[in-house]
């Protein structure tokens, strides 16, 4: 959305902006180097022309707007001087044959150059001045020039009829500005009272903001984080510190909780432009078809038409949810993901996941090209750890490189022999592995990086050339390579690279161990940051890995619920360690017949592994066949999900147990209200698999701080438990029960990691005690 406190857009936005057109099409690449090897064309031929060539010269205008400026500025690669004549000169690198250029090759590189031709004509006082447009082949080093002699005055009915209707938009964003802001002014918060710990929450959060700091927040389930942060982002937006607001997430069901809150304001006066941004693959209208425009027809003339469509849009409606989304794409046939790209240029609040805002290969670039002043609120933030080090990490495989090989040979030649060249490497990684399973080094793969942009060059050509419509896996290893690249930008201390042997392939990573630097840096392109969770604990550890400094602020907040709203208890005559599994499985179910026999209800038994679950699954079916049991899978598609959920119903007149995998779909972000959930069984501290990865991460912190062990097993196990047990209580009139079942829930490594509201752990050591423990629970519900 424009700002009109600093009214700023340069030449080739606002000619691309206003004049775009034609067709979605997945050409034009670009790899790691093109952009250096652009650059250093373009010094090539500047300097071709010696003293006559004045190289990069800016040039700048100011327009007045309704008593604001818009200031309109670029900057020419060249001025040209031919005697007392100035030839604006445009030059565009390709890699395209030359011979396939003609003089109307791109409207939009004329329009560009007719603009640096009227700034500086009309400040020269010129009555007419020549524009040259010069194409590069990177390639073959060819050259070819279009020139074209413009009378002033053309120039300057073209420069306005630009500048007409980019005004148009300012105007829509003007008034809008206005009746957002006095609409936030006297927004109050949207419920009649504060929950305990809420208002403080929202008051940290917007002292935060104001300082332009960052705040880490353990909240417990309950607070209302999601609205006790947009309350007071959206009143730092009324007072304009902050023109943004990108909301955060990991999972879809948080996206609604936000959604909700929106609508919840909305209903008390609230204005404001909110949009969800959904997955391409999910958006899609012809998922079956290629993004192509000779297949898509959403694709097809998508630039004519993306302009009206957002104009639509805008003036329209203010919730820019998926619904409302695909119902203006489909009205103007336009490409409902691009579409919904391009509105968040005109949104208040973005509501997205993390990899819009952290991923460095496909992050927003309109918005994070540059800093900018927004506000980053990050939801259930324990999570964004283990996003960022995927994220920030990329692997290649050689059994890709070698099946393309022999797919390239008649086609490609030079892509074959690239292919060949990176199947070889491969080979030699391998080889280092020598007896064992894998390799470890330090340092970049630099030969590797060699061979990548070789194969993503040839690439480039040949899809330049022949397209990408026949050439699917080939585009794809062709992006994985770019990606390889892109993440060898980052490469640091706090990298490590690893080859493994796997099932007759061979993977080589370069893996992120620690994502702190590269957290900071993202959340350094906005303002200010609030991350937040019901479970970030311990906070000093989040604080560290997820890139936050001294000066930043943390807050740990107490359960608005009471204590006597939950029994929780803690067996301590069982071990889940692996090697002792064998003997616990009867003892587990002996644990589970015990709490489901004291309460008609619904249950869920999380476990640390599917082998796990299903082995106690089968013993307890097998002695209990008359309670109903649903058993989590693997593979669950979303509807299955879904019909899992829905047999929690509240008030139930039979027994049901889910059994779960810890960190798994059902063990966090959702609300099981309304008496749908009486109690969570935990079985184990929740440790991730013993792993090469979780190895040399452990190693890492090991060195770093003496901290390896936890950071790499025991917080982000204790973080998956503490998920499991926060789907109990959800309300103020719920209640239910949590059963540990470990014994090393009660080693201090772990009680000190324990929740404030977990003081009253009782320990149990058989089934009959618990049996108790909840008879006398429960009966304080029922008196």
């Amino acid at each position: 959305m424009i700002n009109n406190k600093d009214m700023k857009i340069s030449i080739r936005s606002l000619v691309e902006f206003i004049l775009r057109s034609g067709d979605i099409y997945s050409g034009g690449f670009t790899s790691y180097d093109r952009a250096l090897e652009g650059a250093n064309a373009h010094r090539k031929l500047q300097k071709s022309y010696g003293d006559e060539y004045e190289a990069e010269v800016t040039l700048k205008y100011e327009v007045d707007c309704k008593g604001d400026t818009l200031t309109i500025q670029g900057r020419a690669d060249g001025i040209l001087f031919e005697g007392e004549k100035a030839i604006i000169d445009e030059i565009k690198t390709v890699v395209i044959e030359l011979d396939k250029i003609e003089e109307e090759y791109n409207e939009l590189h004329w329009a560009q150059a007719k603009c640096y031709g009227y700034i500086y004509g009309e400040k020269k006082g010129l009555d007419e001045i020549e524009i040259q447009l010069t194409y590069y082949n990177t390639e073959t080093e060819e050259i070819k020039k279009f020139r074209r002699t413009f009378p002033i005055e053309t120039l300057e009915k073209f420069f306005y009829d630009l500048v007409k209707e980019y005004v148009k938009w300012i105007d829509i964003t003007r008034n809008w500005k206005q009746e957002r802001n006095s609409a936030i002014k006297e927004l109050e918060f949207p419920y009649s009272s504060y929950r305990k710990g809420q208002r403080n929450l929202a008051v940290a959060a917007y002292k935060t903001i104001k300082k332009e700091k960052k705040l880490f927040v353990q909240a417990p389930t309950g607070i209302g984080k999601t609205i006790s942060t947009l309350f007071p982002a959206i009143k730092a937006i009324g007072e304009e510190l902050s023109s943004k607001i990108f909301y955060l997430t990991a999972k879809t069901i948080t996206r609604t909780v936000a959604e909700e809150a929106f609508t919840k304001m909305r209903d008390k006066g609230l204005k404001m432009k909110t949009i969800t941004l959904t997955a391409k693959d999910k958006i899609c209208f012809e998922k079956e078809k290629k993004c192509d425009p000779d297949e898509c027809s959403y694709a097809k003339g998508h630039f004519d038409r993306i302009n009206e469509a957002l104009m639509d849009i805008v003036i329209n409606r203010d919730n820019f949810v998926r619904e409302t989304i695909e119902e203006y794409a489909r009205k103007h046939r336009v490409c409902p993901f691009e579409f919904a790209l391009d509105l968040s240029l005109w949104s208040d609040c973005i509501i997205c996941d993390y990899n819009y805002v952290f991923d460095p290969k496909v992050y927003l670039k309109r918005f994070f090209a540059q800093k900018g002043d927004y506000i980053f609120l990050i939801d259930e933030s324990h999570n964004l750890v283990d996003r960022a080090r995927t994220m920030f990490s990329a692997q290649l495989y050689k059994k890709s490189f070698l099946e393309m090989k022999r797919n390239m040979k008649e086609k490609n030649p030079l892509i074959a022999n690239a292919l060949k060249k990176l199947n070889s490497y491969m080979i030699d990684m391998k080889k280092l592995c020598g007896e064992a399973k894998s390799h470890i080094q330090k340092e970049y793969p630099l030969e590797l990086e060699e061979l990548l942009r070789d194969f993503s060059t040839q690439c480039e050509i040949y899809f330049a050339t022949n397209g990408t419509s026949e050439e699917e896996q080939l585009l794809e290893l062709y992006f994985e390579a770019l990606a390889f690249l892109k993440i060898g930008e980052l490469y640091d201390e706090r990298y490590i690279t690893y080859v493994e042997k796997a099932s007759n392939d061979v993977k080589i990573k370069v893996f992120c161990l620690d994502p702190s630097k590269l957290l900071e840096k993202a959340i350094d392109r906005g303002k200010t940051a609030v991350f937040f969770s019901a479970t970030l604990t311990p906070l000093k550890y989040f604080k560290e890995i997820l890139g936050g400094n001294e000066e930043d602020y943390t807050m740990a907040l107490s359960s608005p619920f009471s204590v006597e709203q939950f029994s929780l208890l803690h067996t301590r005559n069982v071990s889940t360690r692996l090697k002792d599994r064998d003997k616990s499985y009867n003892k587990i179910v002996k644990y589970i017949e015990a709490v489901i026999e004291q309460r008609v209800g619904n249950y869920l038994v999380f476990f640390p592994s599917y082998a796990y679950l299903e082995k106690v699954c089968e013993i307890f079916q097998e002695l209990n066949p008359e309670i109903s049991v649903l058993m989590q899978n693997p593979s669950m598609k979303e509807k299955e999900r879904e019909d899992f959920l829905r047999q929690f119903t509240p008030k139930p007149t039979k027994t049901l147990i889910g059994f779960a995998v810890l960190g798994g779909l059902f063990s966090e972000g959702i609300d099981f209200t309304q008496d749908r959930l009486s109690g969570s069984i935990i079985v184990g501290v929740g440790l991730p698999q013993f792993s090469l990865e979780n190895n040399i991460i452990r190693n890492y912190f090991d060195d770093k701080n003496n901290c390896g062990y936890e950071y790499s097993y025991t917080y982000p196990g204790m973080n998956k438990v503490l998920q499991a047990a926060g789907r109990v209580i959800r309300t103020e009139q719920d209640r239910g029960v949590i059963l540990l079942i470990d014994d090393r829930f009660g080693q201090y490594s772990y009680k000190r990691i324990f929740p404030k509201d977990w003081h009253r752990c009782i320990q149990v050591s058989n089934a009959k005690r618990v049996k108790n423990e909840l008879r006398a629970f429960w009966k304080k519900e029922d008196v």
